[in-house]
């Protein structure tokens, strides 16, 4: 079983994503495990404060490290060989590869941020810092859901067909893919490509490595403008 833990000040935040659709059935089948740790829970102060205001000024609110330390110590406590990540900015972004090297893991427990970001002393105690890409959420619960999904999936076992995963885009390293065609053949003046129709494997699997080559060229140049 993977196992799952977020640190968040929104456990219910994730109430829906995980009780609908593929992590559901992957959290029924036993194939993955999760739990949301309230960090306030942690904080040891009668009106359990997890925010202060930055040293030397400016806008917004830093989480403090005391609430958030100790609730990283007992993520670590509850599975012992978790790898713990804390969703900022800052980290290294987020794609497939690093999905993939993340289930090879016993378990991640994913930090989530809140108001201007995080007193930087907590770094020192996670093993990784994430980004979901160049800009700005309103917190890190929506990565964590984004890359809990993108986790899940992949889990033997979880999905219908065991080439589903396989075959996704960016599996091979930046590699999109391919157009999908299904019933009907016409839609509105657009045809299905002939090629598929045409029960020819060896030139079907021709026609999608091309296509594939084709989307990736596309998207790279357009991420080069």
């Amino acid at each position: 079983m993977f196992h799952t833990q977020a640190l968040t000040l929104f456990p219910e935040f994730f109430h829906s994503p995980m009780s609908c659709s593929i992590p559901s059935r992957a959290l029924a089948a036993g194939l993955v495990s999760f739990e949301a740790i309230q960090i306030r829970d942690f904080a040891t102060d009668k009106h359990h404060k997890v925010d202060d205001t930055p040293y030397g000024g400016g806008p917004g609110m830093l989480m403090k490290p005391e609430p958030v330390v100790a609730a990283i110590r007992e993520a670590r406590i509850r599975q012992p060989e978790t790898h713990v990540v804390m969703l900022t900015p800052s980290g290294t972004t987020f794609n497939q590869a690093k999905a993939l090297e993340y289930i090879e893991k016993p378990g991640i427990t994913l930090l989530c941020g809140r108001y201007e970001g995080f007193d930087e002393r907590i770094v020192d105690y996670v093993d990784e810092e994430l980004s979901l890409g160049d800009y700005v959420l309103s917190g890190g619960e929506p990565a964590a859901v984004s890359v809990l999904d993108a986790l899940i999936r992949l889990l033997p076992g979880v999905l219908g067909s065991s080439e589903s995963a396989v075959l996704d885009s960016f599996t091979e390293a930046g590699i999109l893919d391919w157009p999908h065609y299904t019933r009907p053949e016409e839609f509105e003046g657009k045809r299905v490509p002939d090629v598929l129709l045409s029960g020819n494997h060896a030139a079907i699997e021709q026609w999608r490595r091309k296509q594939s080559a084709l989307r990736s060229r596309k998207r790279k140049q357009h991420s080069e403008d």
